[in-house]
């Protein structure tokens, strides 16, 4: 009997140590993308997960970089915790480990508490004056802003 119990324990040690492996650990400090690793998770965003070479393709059309600065980048990128790295096979999946609406999140509160000392209203207008928008876009912005106020009620 006691052998048992002790195999149940080793057993179920063992099962939360493989979870807890796998699972990407959740940093004390938010992460700060620099402009470079921004590009990135764009790419991945797009494509939900990228070798290297597919990441490095799209952002070489955009600008001169070197495989090897992107390749570093992304391990960079995987040691801060933003990307996971599946090795299963020859060439290397990575994968974004934060979503693009948190990414968005964090970007935004900066801009409002830094840019334009806390006032939201300061922020959309100064995007909306700077940029041409479509009468699309404006449709939209006005469907945002009419359920939003219902919530408010």
């Amino acid at each position: 009997m006691h052998y048992e119990n002790l195999r149940i324990i080793f057993a179920t040690k063992f099962i939360v140590f493989l979870i807890l492996k796998h699972m990407p650990m959740k940093k004390e400090k938010p992460y700060k993308p620099t402009e470079s690793e921004l590009e990135i998770l764009q790419v991945l965003w797009d494509k939900s997960e990228a070798t290297v070479r597919e990441v490095h393709e799209v952002l070489e059309k955009s600008k001169d970089i070197g495989y090897t600065t992107t390749l570093k980048t992304m391990q960079i990128m995987t040691d801060k915790g933003m990307l996971s790295r599946d090795k299963s096979s020859r060439t290397h999946i990575y994968i974004p480990l934060v979503s693009r609406e948190q990414t968005q999140q964090q970007f935004l509160g900066k801009m409002v508490h830094g840019l334009f000392k806390g006032s939201t209203s300061r922020l959309v207008i100064g995007a909306l004056d700077n940029e041409e928008i479509s009468g699309e876009e404006i449709e939209k912005i006005r469907d945002y802003l009419k359920q939003f106020e219902n919530k408010g009620r």
